[in-house]
């Protein structure tokens, strides 16, 4: 009797520590998924700072361009504006040197047309005199 009474008692305590064992996988698998559902809530979370993070960088970026844009334009015309003036005031130069340049050249012309002039009446006169 002794033995049938351990036999039960070994049975009896070997389907407790099934049930204990299946219960405790049981409890692993829950863990497992709730563990599972917060790393997803977390990631999602971070998506979402992430891309808050992400506009408003696209917004800082923006301005700056924007600014910069503006900056560039404004130096560009006033370099243009700069050129134009230094353009008109080459031209002018230009212009008075060439009309100085013209009078000089005619009082030069006239000045050599004068000694040619003079030479041709003197060789005129000297073949005159020979003809005679």
């Amino acid at each position: 009797m002794k033995t049938k009474f351990c036999l039960k008692f070994s049975l009896m305590i070997a389907a407790a520590l099934l049930a204990l064992i299946a219960l405790s996988y049981g409890q692993v698998g829950t863990d497992v998924k709730d563990a599972a559902k917060d790393t997803g809530k977390a990631t999602k979370k971070a998506a979402v700072k992430t891309g808050k993070a992400t506009e408003k960088a696209a917004d800082k970026t923006e301005d700056a361009t924007e600014t910069a844009a503006k900056k560039t334009g404004h130096a560009t015309k006033k370099a243009a504006v700069k050129t134009g003036e230094a353009t008109e005031k080459a031209a002018d130069k230009t212009g008075d040197a060439t009309v100085d340049a013209a009078k000089d050249t005619g009082k030069g012309v006239k000045k050599g047309a004068k000694a040619v002039g003079h030479g041709v009446k003197k060789g005129a006169k000297k073949t005159e005199d020979v003809v005679k």
